[in-house]
């Protein structure tokens, strides 16, 4: 599991770099989390450029990194899906939590 982390200021974004799936979440559960703790940001990016399929398990870990990061005080973003991981994003409901920026709304740091 290849996971790239940029922490700038209160600012944590999170590269996922495969596929998020019963198989990889708990590892990027664990990974994750440590960050969060580690540097209690004020925005969590998850960028999801690199990333071509999610199943439940990543709906269950995308809830559970926004419970923690919301008990923080914080706020979760996603961005750069593909258009089948938007479609999981709309179909559970995670839109009306976590905001999905667009490719074009904001500029990677």
């Amino acid at each position: 599991m290849n996971i790239k982390y940029y922490q700038e200021d209160k600012l944590l974004k999170i590269e996922l770099e495969e596929d998020i799936d019963h198989h990889t979440t708990e590892e990027i559960r664990r990974r994750v989390d440590y960050e969060i703790e580690r540097h209690i940001p004020r925005k969590v990016i998850f960028d999801f450029n690199n990333v071509s399929f999610m199943d439940s398990a990543g709906i269950g870990m995308l809830l559970g990194r926004y419970k923690l990061v919301n008990m923080l005080g914080g706020e979760v973003e996603i961005c750069n899906t593909n258009q089948s991981i938007k479609r999981i994003l709309r179909m559970c409901g995670i839109v009306k939590l976590i905001n999905v920026i667009e490719k074009n709304d904001k500029e990677a740091i």
